[in-house]
């Protein structure tokens, strides 16, 4: 939780570094890797972040809050309207802004779009060149020489948030771009997450890895129940979507792929917890509500 700001010795540095781009370009895997622990979900599948997520990393020089955002691109639904706000909103605030570009696409429209608009901006940036693991130097080079060219004011860092390749150079250019300034958080606070929050996320994960295409952008998860029993938790949540003939799908034959969920979210729920869990998962059908004002508040997007 936020703590009283308070004078810092010499040059500790603090503020608020916004990680945006297109669609899965890794932004999710990157705030993972550079805080070294799991707070946001991460899928292949283009829009698994749907809100701002914060990652809060506390160095004996600095104290980097990250901001992981949904994807920006051309949004048509409701929900994805909410996305892409979320993302603009946590430029607007951002201190530093991450500029996230995927080596094996290349550029598209959509990325030379986004660094039009971010070069526009009077704002510290550092252009971040994603999944040079997965790409030959020889396609690099000429993306390189493309981003250093619309962006010449900025550094562009290539790195693998996969595999943590260069990530501390990256490291080193965001703190040094921060401003100085005291901590904003205590020292053992990571994110702004709840655990309920944790839980919704963890099993809202599984269904995306677990499940058809047609499932994971119309499903939303609630904690219905969280009681702490000493060494075991209790928790019970639904999974929401939004048509009668996705259920079925979610369920699976004789409830088996809901079991897989449940298992393989309970898993990871007790290695974050620190304890046993019992979960259970139940589905629901909320029509439409991808594009209902008040379910989208409801469900966090």
């Amino acid at each position: 939780m936020p703590i009283e700001t308070q004078t810092q010795a010499g040059d500790f540095r603090s503020g608020f570094v916004a990680i945006v781009g297109r669609p899965n370009v890794g932004k999710s895997t990157l705030l993972n890797r550079l805080l070294g622990q799991k707070v946001a979900i991460v899928t292949p599948k283009p829009q698994t972040t749907r809100g701002r997520i914060l990652g809060i990393l506390t160095r004996p020089d600095a104290q980097v809050i990250f901001v992981d955002t949904p994807g920006l691109h051309k949004a048509r639904s409701r929900i994805n309207q909410h996305m892409v706000r979320a993302a603009e909103a946590a430029i607007e605030e951002a201190d530093v802004i991450l500029f996230l570009v995927d080596a094996t696409t290349g550029l598209s429209a959509a990325d030379r779009a986004i660094a039009a608009d971010l070069g526009a901006r009077s704002r510290q940036l550092c252009v971040v060149l994603n999944k040079i693991d997965k790409t030959a130097r020889a396609k690099l080079l000429p993306i390189l020489a493309e981003l250093n060219g619309m962006l010449p004011q900025h550094d562009v860092v290539p790195v693998s948030a996969r595999t943590g390749a260069n990530c501390d150079e990256l490291m080193r250019q965001i703190v040094g771009m921060l401003p100085t300034g005291p901590k904003l958080y205590d020292d053992e606070t990571f994110t702004d997450q709840t655990e309920r929050m944790l839980v919704q996320e963890l099993v809202r994960e599984k269904v995306l890895l677990l499940t058809r295409q047609e499932i994971p952008y119309a499903v939303a998860v609630t904690v219905d129940k969280f009681e702490d029993k000493g060494k075991v938790a209790v928790i019970s949540a639904t999974i929401h979507v939004e048509r009668e003939s996705q259920k079925p799908i979610l369920i699976g034959q004789g409830g088996r792929r809901i079991k897989e969920i449940g298992q393989a979210a309970r898993l990871e729920i007790e290695a974050m917890l620190d304890r046993r869990v019992f979960l259970e998962l139940f589905v629901r059908v909320q029509a439409d509500w991808t594009q209902r004002e008040s379910l989208l508040r409801e469900f966090g997007v």
